[in-house]
């Protein structure tokens, strides 16, 4: 799920790669980071191009669903 500038997880998982970092351009599709969870890994991409204000999430962290990852400059 992603509003015009939040991205949030689409499920509950431990964050295992961060693609992105603040202040990086990034297009539709590109991935953000991605997410793991009973051995299958997730990405999360971009649903609109845009820059990254802030990678709310580190590597390792523990994520439910819903949980806030990116946020994206107006």
């Amino acid at each position: 799920y992603m509003s015009d500038l939040y991205v949030s997880t689409p499920m509950p998982g431990i964050v295992s790669r961060i693609a992105v970092k603040a202040g990086q351009s990034v297009k539709k599709g590109e991935r953000l980071l991605s997410i793991e969870a009973m051995k299958m890994e997730t990405a999360v991409t971009a649903e609109r191009n845009g820059i990254v204000a802030e990678v709310v999430v580190a590597i390792g962290a523990q994520v439910q669903a819903k949980d806030l990852l990116v946020v994206f400059k107006e």
